[in-house]
């Protein structure tokens, strides 16, 4: 299988929705699942969220959200639009601390055999994928930046830049593009004067910073277009872009390791399904699957146990030891303490 992303998106999952195993599902069999959307989303719905469905003889739409502060938004507000949410760990983290979601009954979800780590009491995780900084090589050819220091380093690497318009990621990134060693880089953003420090560090290349990006398919499509000469973004979507054309590299050192997972709005109606359904998109032969569309990989170790992945394969996967032993892991307990603080802050950085 490829990468080649589906052109229309809306129609893709519009089609994905209907799917159900056995004629028209009662109301109480359908549940209600949001994602990010483009080739992630793609390989979430073909790979997980439809065969999951199928197995469990139930019905899942699927639609696109804007992440926590959605939930934040449906849970305060008492609305109703879905079931469970795809998010990564930071944001579950702060999510949980904000009492704004189900705590996860692991009774039922089975994480015995995921990677240390890779589940919280509100997300189970699903995949690992990395941040990392990319390139283009038409600019810089083999020679783009390598580290999180060549990223901020405007004369060695003149050219435009893209960062995130969240703090996912990116203060870690400009801490260790400041120096500060890998594993003091939590200890230092503890405190509100660490934040600072990160902020000075985007501070100082804010002048080539030429798109505050908002979603994965807007990173990868920046890169696509040549719109910026390097970008923060997640290392998946830009395989996918590669696969379609882009002049796009990045080096694993560079790499913030960080999982995405499930997890359920507080107050949900259709809390006891959606922790069945969430039990099943645990299986390792889902996971498996969902990395062919995509190089983003499984936090169940059984998919390397029972080799479900091949080898080759494996090897692109931001987890794999050769790979992740460059990279930073994300801290969820930093999120879950400092999101909501560091948010504020780095909204007003970008608005300076």
């Amino acid at each position: 299988m490829t990468f080649n992303v589906i052109k229309s998106v809306s129609n893709y999952l519009t089609i994905a929705g209907m799917v159900m195993a056995g004629g028209i599902a009662n109301a109480d069999d359908t549940l209600r699942i949001v994602s990010w959307g483009g080739a992630y989303q793609k390989g979430q719905s073909l790979g997980i969220f439809q065969p999951a469905a199928k197995a469990m003889g139930i019905t899942v739409k699927e639609d696109t959200y804007g992440g926590i502060s959605d939930v934040k938004l449906m849970v305060k507000s008492g609305a109703d639009k879905f079931d469970i949410f795809s998010s990564g760990a930071g944001n579950c983290a702060s999510g949980g601390a904000e009492g704004i979601l189900e705590k996860l009954d692991y009774s039922v979800i089975d994480v015995s055999n995921h990677l240390p780590g890779m589940y919280s009491e509100y997300c189970a995780g699903a995949d690992i994928f990395s941040v990392v900084a990319a390139y283009n090589t038409d600019t810089y050819g083999d020679n783009g930046p390598k580290t999180w220091a060549d990223f901020f380093d405007v004369e060695k690497f003149p050219g435009t830049r893209a960062m995130r318009n969240n703090v996912g990621a990116q203060l870690e990134a400009a801490l260790l593009g400041d120096g500060v060693p890998m594993d003091q880089v939590y200890e230092v953003l503890d405190s509100e004067e660490g934040i600072e420090r990160a902020l000075d560090k985007i501070r100082s290349i804010k002048p080539h910073i030429a798109v505050w990006w908002s979603s994965g398919a807007q990173h990868a499509q920046l890169m696509k277009d040549g719109e910026v000469d390097m970008t923060t973004g997640w290392n998946g979507r830009f395989d996918v872009a590669k696969e379609d054309g882009a002049k796009v590299a990045y080096d694993w050192q560079t790499g913030i390791m960080d999982w995405e997972g499930y997890g359920i709005p507080k107050g949900a109606k259709n809390k006891d399904l959606a922790m069945k359904y969430i039990a099943e998109m645990m299986k390792p032969e889902y996971m498996a699957e969902f990395a062919k569309y995509i190089t983003y990989g499984p936090t169940n170790s059984k998919v390397y146990e029972l080799g479900l992945m091949e080898d080759a394969r494996a090897l692109q996967m931001p987890s794999h030891p050769e790979n992740a032993q460059h990279q930073l892991t994300l801290s969820t307990e930093w999120y879950a303490k400092w999101r909501t603080i560091a948010s504020e802050m780095y909204t007003e950085m970008m608005t300076e």
